[in-house]
């Protein structure tokens, strides 16, 4: 979708992502490899009980599901930043599911714009784990 045709308030929502334990363990192994994520002995003393998933693998979860029903298409030219604020702990076997929205349109040229998209994640007891500010720039259509 070309920046023109987008507006604040557009909302999609993602299919449910599952943090599968092998898979979160795989994940914190290769690229989180700490204790709170790979030991469960370690992780029972912790204020989590538990072991709980990295905090960015609980964000390209979401990630991945949200391309599915990306609203740009082939009209993204790039990403520009993304900031994430972690909520609540992930813990093997959630479910996540995001609901993403357009909060802020500018153009920047004729030829494209900067569309920020907040993506809010929510484990299956509908509570708030993370929270996502990403910013893209998408092709205008043009004249």
């Amino acid at each position: 979708m070309f920046f023109d045709e987008l507006h604040v308030g557009m909302t999609v929502k993602t299919k449910p992502a599952v943090i599968k334990k092998e898979k979160m363990m795989d994940f914190a192994r290769d690229y989180d490899n700490i204790p709170l994520h790979t030991d469960e002995e370690y992780a029972k003393k912790t204020p989590f009980g538990r072991l709980i998933a990295p905090g960015v693998m609980s964000f390209v979860s979401v990630w991945a599901k949200y391309l599915e029903v990306d609203f740009f298409g082939e009209e993204l030219i790039a990403g520009k930043s993304t900031k994430i604020e972690w909520v609540k702990p992930v813990f093997a076997d959630d479910v996540l599911t995001g609901k993403a929205v357009i909060t802020k349109l500018a153009k920047r040229s004729e030829k494209n714009g900067l569309v920020e998209v907040t993506i809010e994640a929510y484990n299956q007891n509908g509570e708030l784990v993370l929270t996502d500010v990403t910013e893209a720039i998408v092709k205008c259509r043009l004249p």
